[in-house]
């Protein structure tokens, strides 16, 4: 292969998340050897999952960056940990069959969960939180669509409770048509979340390069070599390819796509409704607002995406956004989060089923590469983790089916 990744300028302005504690991760500056067992190219929320789940003290693993760890697109995250899928499990299963979108709802649930009992096992403190989900009736799906969208899911064994306009207003005091309230979702820090994670598999053996780039991979046999920016040719078994939004060159498809997103935190202490602490919120509207309280009372938002993949390099459209995020959230909830203490953008990857592509590039067997494009990136890259150890392990993930690459 001799292109290799999309090259991109994945974030603008400060995340809030770039300011907190305990998101630094030792580094080296080059590979201490030739030979590997596992290469894992990234070193965002992607990458720290894939090489915490296939790190061994016998198995050597190296985790190689072109940026710093956490550099990319990870900073930029706003770390609803949903199993919603952007795509509505009742239009998910007119698109890929009743089976199939519900397995692929039930491995979101799934993820979140062992996402959960993850952190938990390794102790990382990331403001790890369990929160419920409140899904509002939008543009896209009125209160009616919702009720039958809260059906799909109960049939297909996820909680959903049905909310109509009265239901919303006394639980919520938001005037909209109808909602859907879930569990099985979660929020963290997602610097500190992907940092203990790449501490972990540091724990078990692997070692962590940064600002040493890849520049070609060939896959030769039951070995894969790789080149690297510093004149470096080292080989290993496997190679898993977390590059996220830097996706490789032959994986180009018009079945996904890079947007640009923007984000906000507030000041400290808002004054905000009890029941957000407990609850991530999102709209069933295109383009959706997004929000959740986030460390020191701040509320976290977000939303406003346009489909262009580079609209969130301008700086013009930064005061725009913000205008726009504070007057949705203020007639929405009658309050006003006053100017934005941090503001950012991104690039953000979507696909036309709202599903992660997670697979083994063709013609190979040891080239792998995660896609965990959608609204629950971090939730998708639990999933790739699953998918891909698995793999390196010899053995089949039941749900690999669900992830392929695109064939067009």
């Amino acid at each position: 292969m001799d292109e290799m990744t999309k090259q991109r300028t994945l974030r603008a302005s400060q995340p809030l998340w770039a300011e907190t504690a305990r998101i630094s991760v030792r580094t080296r500056g080059k590979p201490s050897r030739q030979t590997y067992h596992t290469i894992v190219v990234g070193a965002g929320i992607s990458g720290a999952l894939v090489a915490q789940a296939v790190a061994r003290p016998d198995r050597p693993v190296l985790v190689i960056d072109r940026r710093k760890p956490l550099g990319g697109s990870t900073m930029a995250s706003t770390a609803m940990i949903q199993h919603e899928i952007d795509i509505p499990l009742t239009a998910l299963s007119g698109m890929i069959g009743v089976a199939r979108a519900r397995r692929a709802w039930q491995r979101s649930a799934g993820a979140v969960l062992r996402l959960e009992r993850l952190v938990r096992d390794l102790d990382i403190a990331c403001s790890f939180e369990r929160r419920a989900t409140l899904l509002l009736a939008g543009d896209e799906m009125d209160g009616a669509a919702l009720g039958k969208e809260a059906a799909a899911r109960r049939k297909a064994g996820l909680a959903a409770e049905h909310l109509d306009a009265d239901g919303v207003d006394a639980r919520f005091g938001l005037k909209r048509d109808g909602g859907i309230v879930s569990d099985i979702s979660a929020s963290a820090n997602p610097a500190q979340l992907a940092a203990g994670l790449l501490r972990a598999a540091a724990g078990n053996g692997a070692e962590i390069v940064s600002e040493v780039e890849i520049t070609d991979v060939r896959s030769l046999g039951d070995r894969v070599a790789v080149a690297t920016s510093a004149g470096a040719l080292i080989e290993a078994a496997h190679v898993v390819f977390c590059t996220g939004y830097e996706f490789l060159k032959p994986l180009e498809s018009r079945r996904h796509a890079i947007v640009s997103t923007w984000a906000f935190a507030s000041r400290p202490k808002l004054a905000l409704p009890d029941w957000l602490a407990d609850h991530i919120v999102w709209e069933a509207s295109d383009p959706y607002l997004y929000f959740r309280l986030g460390p020191e009372g701040r509320l976290i938002i977000g939303g406003e995406d346009e489909e262009s993949s580079d609209a969130y390099l301008d700086e013009a459209r930064m005061a725009r956004k913000a205008a726009r995020v504070r007057e949705k959230f203020e007639a929405l909830t009658g309050i006003d989060m006053g100017r934005p203490a941090f503001a950012w953008s991104a690039a953000f990857g979507t696909t036309d089923t709202g599903l992660p592509f997670i697979d083994t590039l063709s013609g190979t067997n040891n080239v792998h590469a995660v896609m965990g494009f959608g609204g629950n990136g971090i939730t998708f890259s639990q999933i790739a983790s699953e998918i891909i150890a698995a793999r390196i392990d010899g053995h089949d993930d039941p749900d690999a089916d669900l992830f392929r690459f695109p064939t067009r």
